[in-house]
Formats: C-alpha cells, sequence, structure tokens
C-alpha cells in the first residue's frame, strides 16, 4: 500500500509540474504578446492588409497567413491572453457565486435548500455546450457576453460540491458546540465551513478551466463568441474551415494545437492536485 501510494505521489507530482509549466508558458505568452506587438516586434494580430492571403509558413510568417493575410502564429499567441481572460473572469464569478450559495444551501437548509437545489439541478442537467450557445445567443458576442454565459454554466458544478460538503460538516460535533455557545450562522459559515469546503475547490477550479476553454472555442467555431476582429482559437477554426479542404492547413493547425495543448497542462494540473490531495487525505488516515 506505500508503495502504491508513493508511485500515486510520484505520477501526481509529475502531472502537476508539466501543468504548472504548461499554464505559466500560456500566462507569460499572454502578457508578453501584447506588448511587442506595442513595440512593434511583432506584427498587429488584425492587420494583415500588406502581407499575402494564404501564405504557408516562412521566415517571414512562421505559421503562415490567413485569408485576410492577418499572421497566424501572431494571431494564435494573441488568442493565449483572450482565452485566459474569459475563462478566468468565468470562474472567478462562478465561484464567488457558487461557493456562498452552497454553503448556506448546505448549512440552513429547509426551503432555502429546496428552491437552490432545484434551481442549481434545472441548470445542471442541461448539456455544458448547449447551455452556453442558448445564453451566447441571447447576450449577443463580446468578451463580457462570453464570461457570462460561461460563468452561468459552471455555477451550478461549484454549488453541489460545497453544498454537499457543507451539509456533512454541519453534523459535525463542534458546530453543534458552537451553536449551544450562541454563534450565529454567518459567524459559523465563514470560520468552520469555509475551511472546511474550500480544499476541493481548485482541483474543480482547474477541470473546469479545461472545460471553458474547450467551450469557449465552441462558442468562436460556431461563431457566438467573440467578434472577428478579436484573436479567439475557436473563430479562427471557423475561418479556417473552408479553406482546410484546399490543402490550406496551417490556418487551422496551429490555433487548434494551441487550445488542445493548454487544455490539456490544466487537466494535467488538475488530476495531479487531485491525486495529490486524495494521497495526502490517505496518509493522513494511515492507510
Amino acid at each position: 500500500m506505500l508503495l502504491l501510494l508513493r508511485r500515486a505521489r510520484t505520477l501526481s507530482a509529475r502531472m502537476a509540474r508539466w501543468g504548472v509549466l504548461i499554464v505559466l508558458a500560456y500566462l507569460l505568452m499572454a502578457l508578453v504578446t501584447p506588448l511587442l506587438v506595442q513595440a512593434g516586434w511583432l506584427p498587429d494580430p488584425n492587420a494583415g492588409l500588406d502581407s499575402p492571403i494564404y501564405a504557408p509558413p516562412s521566415p517571414a510568417h512562421w505559421c503562415g497567413t490567413d485569408r485576410l493575410g492577418r499572421d497566424v502564429c501572431v494571431r494564435t499567441l494573441a488568442a493565449s491572453g483572450v482565452a485566459l481572460q474569459v475563462v478566468v473572469l468565468a470562474l472567478v464569478v462562478a465561484l464567488v457565486v457558487g461557493v456562498p450559495l452552497g454553503m448556506a444551501s448546505g448549512y440552513l437548509g429547509g426551503w432555502v435548500d429546496r428552491v437552490l437545489v432545484l434551481l442549481m439541478d434545472t441548470l445542471y442537467t442541461l448539456p455544458v455546450l448547449l447551455l452556453s450557445v442558448v445564453l451566447a445567443f441571447l447576450l449577443g458576442r463580446g468578451l463580457p457576453n462570453a464570461a457570462a454565459a460561461l460563468c452561468v454554466v459552471y455555477i451550478p458544478q461549484y454549488f453541489r460540491v460545497v453544498r454537499n460538503q457543507s451539509a456533512q460538516v454541519k453534523a459535525e460535533l463542534y458546530i453543534e458546540a458552537a451553536q449551544s455557545l450562541g454563534a450565529g450562522p454567518l459567524w459559523i459559515l465563514r470560520r468552520y465551513l469555509l475551511r472546511n469546503v474550500i480544499t476541493s475547490v481548485p482541483v474543480l477550479l482547474t477541470l473546469n478551466a479545461a472545460d471553458a476553454v474547450l467551450v469557449l472555442g465552441g462558442l468562436g467555431f460556431l461563431g457566438l463568441g467573440l467578434p472577428e476582429t478579436i484573436p479567439e482559437w475557436g473563430g479562427d477554426l471557423q475561418q479556417a474551415l473552408t479553406a482546410l479542404p484546399t490543402g490550406i492547413w496551417w490556418t487551422a493547425l496551429y490555433p487548434g494545437l494551441a487550445m488542445f495543448v493548454l487544455v490539456l497542462g490544466l487537466s494535467f494540473l488538475g488530476e495531479g492536485l487531485e491525486a495529490w490531495l486524495s494521497g495526502s487525505a490517505a496518509a493522513g488516515r494511515g492507510e
């Protein structure tokens, strides 16, 4: 058992390490690319009138150009910052809304719990992409609207996890002792429940981030994500679809590869964290 635990820890450490490196690389691209464009070291991702259309990869354009003569490499790099902005904004809002609602539902119970569970289960039963498509269609295209569409999708996931843990923690003896001493619900939620339920959030956050990148790409591919003037992997893939049968592969390869690597890195980070936390819990129990 100890040998299996050590192997699990080693694997989780490797996965988490690769995940951290990949995510840090994308954060670096997101921060550096606008600075290089502003300094003139990289071309504007939306400017391509002076470049040939559908030019193959070359020293002048490392990843080629698209149907408007825009540099595919620069657009792919710039899209990393856009994707991270939308995903971080959506998940932070979902976290801020879902966690308090889940804590309140699990601790208070009664009609509050029944109403919140009914609402969240209704949202949770809908497919993620379908719900985001409907919301994006209603809200319109744009960065805040895309973040809002993703936010509503992930609130029920945080709610369900936190509610179940809050209901379990509520039955502990120290909660009853605090109640008998006159502690109010807000103090108990902040002092005891939040500390116990927050440990599962990092894993869910990283896995949801990987899923949100794909959903954002799906919205862009369907033409419901961001305007064409904003570099975005899904939108660029949608524009590259018509040229792909003619042998123009580079306009689809690099945005798709960038999205795949980021999702892989976030998945590695989430799985590594989950395995590490599980191993730590097993070690704490002496297994």
